[in-house]
């Protein structure tokens, strides 16, 4: 009788399993676990066998949801909405295609049965022995670390009941799978399970898994082989880290789907010569190129929305719970914000490479109204690389205020008019510091300095606050530092962030002093009626005289500064611009001029509307970088937006905290008018160009050692702006 028949595969599972029992009757077992299991074996005898026991169990299920058939027929899908309850699209339904059980292949019944519930055919909906480790793990540890889910359970989890981790939903969720296996045969609730489950690559349910896959057609199943059928069936655990179709997934795919292939060889379902044969298979073997079709509207801000929400709800699967997600999202806004992005008819963008990303914003809110997520081949797909959310780029000067002068207008009570003596001054480490001019201009209000984003007095400034306070200070508008690090070239924006974290970091500036963290969506209502709302409280973070004394400085940035390409007639703009500068190896690699720009940055806002932009390109290649008025497009950028969405031009309110002389702010009973020292000999630097180059390369050498990251040739450093 051959190994693969279903009798002599019991005789062999029986064997073992008393060969099993008979080494544990052997073994001694040790003190403490014999304690636990007694003390488990009690309780949940005294909880069933007890009328309290009966009682309770009673009340857990009295509540449970009806077994409504509709609801097993399709996964439900999810819904989103936009800011004011619109219907914007419908996820999930148009990329499934159902099939009934004779068109499954035995290979890939056993490969799903092997993986998710080896027991399937022997039990009634609950998997007495799993459902008993898995008591016993959870009472002995973490609640919800460990489910012994059989494929019944995964259907009523799916298709009924919320996906909160609780004793309650638990017991309703054993009920409803002995209910519907009462009612529905195996091979039902099966096609149940396989019609219903995610296996990435936008597909749901396995018929729609082998033709995004594998080119695979619903009535051609049988054409799967055993390397792509155990494929398939491992996507189960985590359908995006085992997608062999992206190349960062090869190596985990290949791994998940051998565990899948030992399984098939654990139940006697193949032969180890067959697991072998299978194993050999490049797991990229048969995949066929991805469907670029796309009818997903506002795709990068929908992507962006369920990001947030995946990290606030771990166990929701949007593909699947029949979800309402109810998002910040401005249609109008957003239209306007992809013609920007993809067209030239607003930006006359320098060439194709040319990249963006911003994040907009309601200022007094936090709610996320727009967004661009790159362009051409760095546009955000759904569920893929989003820059507005995931870029990772030094800020420059735009990072002064959050870093230097908001802390220190907070911290020591500076006002706009306190000053600063620029001059020769360096790092603690010894490496010196320049402006962008190479020029030192002697004694400076703070106003003065930010408004022309002087490097020097930013230092100077910082080191009055000192790292520790400015970091809180920083921390506090959402931003975060690798390692919980931070340096003194921080003061100059040397660090990385998102447009999205500095976005936020702005708003609190021009809301009074309060942060609201920025939000894509409002709230999220499940299919049983719960709703789980995502926008926090406001939190003050500074006094509302450091936020209006920063944004009266800002002011001066857009009317008479760096950002005045940004400044919008008819409406009352703060904002600062931030500018990166290639290291000397860099420009050496590539060709660059030495007055090549890697970043350009400006983050500014209105009463109504805040704006972070960075522009830049991708990758260091030849003619991928900024020069002259290409530097300036994000704040053209940020203008174009502010123009054709503000209509709120109120001004910004001075608080009474504060009161100006001679167009400097004060702190009332802090400050009096401040009278200027008495002036250093101003002094300017002739740096020759050999000397330049030296300096540039020390600086962004110490800059790199800062930040952790070495002298690769591909670093950058801030110095510009």
């Amino acid at each position: 009788m051959s190994e693969g028949n279903y009798q002599s595969r019991e005789e062999r599972k029986q064997a073992e399993r008393a060969k099993q029992n008979e080494q544990i009757r052997n073994q001694k077992p040790k003190k403490n676990y014999l304690w636990k299991k007694i003390l488990i074996v009690c309780l949940v005898l005294g909880l069933v066998s007890t009328g309290a026991g009966a009682i309770t169990f009673a009340s857990m299920i009295k509540d449970v949801p009806t077994l409504d058939s509709s609801k097993l027929v399709d996964p439900l899908s999810t819904k989103f909405y936009d800011q004011d309850g619109n219907f914007i699209y419908e996820y999930g339904k148009e990329k499934r295609t159902k099939i009934s059980y004779n068109q499954i292949p035995k290979i890939l019944e056993q490969a799903f049965i092997a993986t998710e519930d080896s027991h399937f055919y022997e039990h009634h909906g609950i998997d007495i022995k799993r459902t008993a480790k898995a008591i016993f793990v959870n009472v002995t540890g973490n609640f919800g670390s460990q489910g012994g889910s059989t494929i019944t359970q995964q259907v009523i989890k799916n298709s009924f009941l919320t996906p909160e981790k609780t004793l309650k939903r638990k017991v309703q969720e054993w009920d409803l799978a002995y209910q519907l296996e009462q009612k529905y045969s195996k091979q039902e609730i099966l096609m149940m399970y396989l019609n219903k489950i995610y296996l990435g690559n936008r597909s749901y349910g396995v018929a729609a898994a082998a033709k995004n896959y594998y080119g695979i057609e619903a009535d051609d199943l049988k054409k799967l082989t055993l390397s792509q059928a155990a494929m398939l069936a491992g996507l189960t655990q985590s359908p995006n880290n085992y997608d062999p179709t992206k190349p960062e997934n090869k190596e985990a795919a290949t791994k998940r789907r051998h565990i899948v292939l030992s399984s098939m060889l654990r139940d006697g379902y193949i032969t180890k010569e067959q697991m072998k044969e299978a194993e050999k298979a490049p797991v990229t073997e048969g995949l066929v190129e991805k469907n670029t079709q796309q009818s997903m509207p506002y795709e990068a801000f929908l992507d962006a929305a369920v990001k947030e929400i995946k990290d606030k709800l771990k166990d929701v699967d949007i593909s699947t719970d029949g979800l309402s997600i109810y998002t910040t999202l401005d249609p109008k806004a957003q239209d306007y914000a992809d013609k920007m992005m993809n067209t030239n008819e607003i930006i006359a963008y320098p060439d194709s490479g040319f990249q963006g990303a911003f994040a907009f914003l309601d200022t007094k809110t936090g709610e996320v109204k727009a967004i661009g997520s790159g362009r051409n081949d760095y546009k955000a797909s759904f569920l893929g690389n989003n820059f507005a959310v995931n870029l990772n780029r030094q800020p420059g000067s735009s990072f002064k205020p959050i870093f230097d002068y908001g802390p220190a207008i907070e911290n020591l009570k500076w006002s706009t008019g306190h000053f600063i003596d620029d001059k020769e001054t360096y790092y603690s480490t010894g490496q010196q510091i320049s402006n962008w001019d190479h020029r030192y201009h002697g004694m400076m209000t703070i106003r003065a300095a930010l408004q022309n984003s002087y490097n020097i007095p930013a230092l100077l400034t910082l080191r009055e606050v000192g790292l520790d306070k400015a970091k809180t200070f920083a921390e506090q508008l959402g931003i975060t530092f690798k390692n919980d690090q931070v340096y003194e070239s921080y003061s100059i924006g040397s660090n990385t962030v998102s447009p999205l974290t500095m976005a936020g970091a702005y708003s609190a500036f021009g809301n009074d002093g309060m942060y609201n963290k920025p939000h894509f969506i409002q709230k999220v209502v499940l299919p049983d009626g719960t709703t789980i709302n995502f926008t926090e409280k406001p939190k003050r973070v500074m006094q509302d005289y450091t936020a209006y004394m920063v944004t009266d400085m800002l002011r001066s940035v857009v009317n008479a500064g760096t950002g005045k390409t940004a400044n919008v007639p008819g409406l009352d703009v703060a904002g600062k611009t931030g500018t990166t500068n290639y290291t000397a190896e860099t420009r050496a690699e590539f060709g660059y001029p030495s007055t090549a720009t890697n970043d350009s940055w400006f983050v500014g806002y209105t009463p109504q509307y805040t704006m972070a932009v960075w522009t830049g390109y991708a990758k260091n290649g030849p003619g991928n970088y900024l020069a002259g008025d290409t530097t300036k497009i994000s704040q053209l950028m940020f203008k174009n937006m502010m123009q054709s969405l503000g209509t709120d031009s109120s001004s910004f309110e001075q608080p009474d905290s504060v009161y100006s002389y001679n167009n400097e702010l004060y702190i009332k009973g802090n400050n009096s008018a401040e009278v200027p020292p008495k002036p250093t000999k101003k002094v300017e630097t002739k740096t020759s160009e050999k000397v330049e180059k030296q300096e540039n390369k020390k600086q962004s050498e110490k800059a790199n050692k800062q930040n952790g990251k070495g002298k690769g040739k591909d670093k950058e450093k801030k110095k510009k702006d």
